[in-house]
């Protein structure tokens, strides 16, 4: 990398690290721990990329993208906060940041962003960071600090004011529908309707005139697109082709992933393709088992809001929420922390409740120990029967055997150098395999390890 780098952080460790990495990378670093000096060296005309922190002792770094844009058009601006909520996720994407990474970051990520914002300009001037006197909530029901969420939240801020459609697929209990309000209520669209329709609703000659006449300009949201009958998803197919003058933004929500609705005969392909312009899969809770906890206590918040006594729950509590398995996502830990809030003896909610009421939940297998062999034998069953059914009538081409292992051991060793940041000991003993044998193996399987670090 070429090129100078402006680093404002009020944390020194970060700001020692990331100059030692980019130093050594090819760039010059000017590291400060304050937005007066960065904003005077922006204007002096330094640098060729900005990392800024959000929370600063003498000011907030969005506040600062509007006049870094008028200072210095074009110039790049990486986002880092430790405010990792989809609030920040949104407003860094309407100051229009060049990126925005949540604390923690992972070094080797932001050194790659870094290159590319380095390598290429702008394409378009930055606007206004204002909240445009709009009425949009700031508590909003998006919940949760992992990865996962965070690159949902990025992808949502991203599409937020655009006119594309949007599929949105996951698990029943996930929040599909949550996630077509939130588009909305933070789209320029939101002052207009926002519309909930099903199949039968759309039936008949005059189905989607109805609709149209509802939602004018504003966003049609159909739910269970997967469900809806054939005739009804054609005259879907032709309100979208032909909306009128009003035309509203379309979404759609179904369970489970577009093309396979589709290649399954539950989605039409026109339909799909229409859809199709940006796909949101929302991620189910056992892949956010970090996220439980903090949905547990916004649950209980909010029920203290509703009139519910003032209740916590106890380490130990916690961590049996996070062994669970949720086979009902969110909306089913939502129910489960509100009857704990309101049938509990006393402020702290310890493990004898969260078990009590987890004995009377469905499949009680946990996520964390046990069981869990049992759901990983289903997926990889039903990914093994997709791969024969791509075959047709014909069988797979010989060697499957070898070749299914693998393609099971490569994301198998690379997830694991992940989980371990690249160190092939610790790497080699959470496999319970050798550490010759591991070394063997990155080499037969041609694996680019990289020590990674987390940074605070």
């Amino acid at each position: 990398m070429e090129g100078t780098v402006l680093v404002a952080d009020d944390d020194r460790t970060i700001r020692t690290v990331l100059t030692q990495a980019l130093t050594r990378a090819g760039c010059k670093v000017h590291a400060t721990s304050s937005l007066t000096t960065l904003m005077r060296w922006v204007g002096e005309g330094k640098g060729d990329v900005v990392i800024s922190d959000v929370v600063m002792p003498d000011g907030n770094g969005l506040e600062m993208l509007p006049r870094i844009a008028r200072d210095r058009p074009g110039l790049p601006v990486i986002v880092i906060s430790a405010q990792n909520t989809i609030m920040t996720a949104i407003r860094a994407a309407e100051a229009e940041a060049y990126d925005y990474l949540p604390k923690p970051f992972d070094l080797p990520d932001l050194m790659k962003r870094t290159a590319r914002a380095l390598e290429h300009k702008r394409r378009r001037p930055r606007g206004d960071l204002s909240d445009g006197g709009d009425d949009r909530p700031e508590d909003l029901p998006l919940v949760g600090r992992t990865a996962a969420m965070q690159a949902l939240y990025r992808l949502l801020a991203r599409v937020m004011n655009t006119d594309m459609a949007v599929l949105i697929t996951g698990e029943s209990g996930t929040g599909k529908s949550l996630i077509a309000r939130v588009i909305h209520d933070f789209s320029d669209r939101r002052t207009s309707p926002f519309v909930t329709v099903t199949g039968a609703e759309v039936h008949g000659p005059d189905g989607p005139a109805r609709v149209l006449a509802r939602v004018r300009d504003g966003t049609l949201m159909i739910d269970g697109v997967g469900d809806i009958d054939d005739a009804a998803q054609a005259s879907i197919v032709r309100m979208m082709d032909a909306p009128g003058d009003h035309a509203p933004r379309f979404m759609a929500a179904g369970q489970g992933d577009g093309a396979a609705l589709m290649r399954d005969g539950r989605l039409r392909g026109d339909l799909f393709y229409r859809l199709g312009g940006v796909t949101i899969e929302v991620p189910a809770l056992r892949d956010r088992v970090d996220d439980i906890v903090l949905l547990a206590d916004h649950f209980l918040a909010r029920a203290r809001q509703d009139g519910a006594p003032l209740r916590r729950f106890a380490p130990q509590a916690g961590e049996l929420l996070r062994a669970y398995s949720w086979p009902g996502n969110v909306r089913q830990l939502e129910n489960a922390v509100r009857r704990l809030a309101l049938t509990g003896r006393g402020e702290e909610i310890g493990r004898a409740e969260v078990e009590t009421m987890l004995s009377g939940q469905p499949d009680i297998a946990p996520v964390l120990a046990g069981g869990d062999g049992d759901r990983l034998s289903a997926s990889v069953a039903r990914h093994l029967r997709r791969y024969f059914e791509m075959h047709g009538k014909m069988l797979p081409p010989p060697g499957v055997h070898a070749r299914i292992l693998r393609e099971v051991e490569l994301p198998l060793i690379e997830v694991a150098l992940e989980a371990t940041g690249g160190n092939q000991a610790k790497c080699a003993d959470l496999l319970g395999i050798n550490r010759n044998t591991l070394r063997k193996k990155i080499t037969d399987l041609d694996i680019q390890v990289t020590r990674r670090r987390k940074m605070m």
